[in-house]
């Protein structure tokens, strides 16, 4: 059985960007999935295809959800892991934007890979853009550091990415896009470096720095207020963490003047605590802040 399920397709496409985000490893703090959502529903972007995950997952591992059916208070349906591929064709944007988001499979990358680029070269996608987000030693009082590349490097230096020269164990991303190079598609990759010791809280920061340089590349304009307001509300809810807190703001300083160093020492931050015993003590304060008036737990 053919695993990519074709709706329908758009009609007269306008050189489309195909935007490609997973949950999981690639996906620190879920920064690139909530942009691709943010943008996905800022275009009012409509679903046409899906990726069947039978053959590609692990349900011991990534479970489907069971939720109540259209308003039933007793019929349920089950929700299944599944790549969803949704299309914006809007006079506000100078291309056609594709976004599909998905868990990260657990089986056949390879096979996987190829139903994404299959829809792509049916759907005349003229770049692959794939988002990720990765724990780095950087602090969250800096602006939102961006790495990547792209096969063409003047798209590279238009995004504004600082290249990166990684080597080591790859995602779902990696796989991805080097496939789409080698069938002659265009490719990007934009990941955005969020602070390790805070790695567990949602980071609408790093999302908006990403849904920011994204729009710089379609030529479009969306409403970000909702994302500014969580990025604002996040800002200040970490300084309220670091002002009550002096091994947390310890940390912060030192990863803030090892960033200060061109180019930072390979020891920067040896001295540091591990990032487990700042993670413990930020969750312990977020669990201070929650507790109710009164209670003594």
């Amino acid at each position: 059985m053919d695993a990519l399920t074709v709706h329908w397709m758009p009609e007269r496409p306008r050189r489309p960007v195909l935007i490609v985000a997973f949950s999981g490893w690639n996906d620190a703090a879920e920064a690139a999935t909530t942009a691709a959502r943010y943008l996905a529903t800022s275009f009012h972007a409509r679903k046409f295809a899906e990726i069947d995950p039978e053959d590609f997952y692990h349900f011991g591992l990534q479970r489907p959800l069971v939720r109540l059916k259209g308003g039933s208070e007793t019929e349920r349906e089950i929700v299944w892991p599944a790549m969803e591929f949704s299309v914006a064709q809007s006079a506000d944007l100078s291309r056609d934007v594709i976004v599909g988001v998905a868990p990260e499979p657990h089986l056949a990358w390879r096979r996987y890979c190829g139903a994404v680029l299959e829809l792509a070269q049916r759907a005349g996608v003229t770049l692959v853009l794939t988002l990720g987000a990765l724990l780095a030693d950087v602090p969250h009082t800096r602006p939102v550091r961006l790495v990547g590349g792209a096969s063409d490097p003047e798209l590279s230096a238009w995004l504004g990415l600082r290249p990166t020269r990684y080597e080591g164990p790859t995602g779902i991303v990696g796989v991805l896009n080097t496939l789409a190079r080698e069938q002659g598609l265009q490719t990007a990759s934009l990941w955005a470096n969020v602070p390790h010791y805070i790695s567990g809280i949602e980071n609408p920061k790093a999302a908006l720095a990403l849904v920011q340089r994204i729009l710089r590349l379609l030529g479009g304009a969306i409403d970000l207020s909702e994302l500014e307001e969580a990025a604002r509300q996040f800002d200040t809810n970490l300084s309220e963490i670091v002002g009550q807190n002096k091994k947390i703001a310890s940390y912060v300083a030192k990863l803030e003047a090892s960033e200060a160093e061109e180019p930072p020492p390979a020891q920067a931050v040896s001295d540091l605590p591990p990032a487990s015993e700042l993670v413990s003590e930020i969750e312990r304060f977020l669990r201070q802040q929650q507790r109710p008036e009164g209670s003594n737990d």
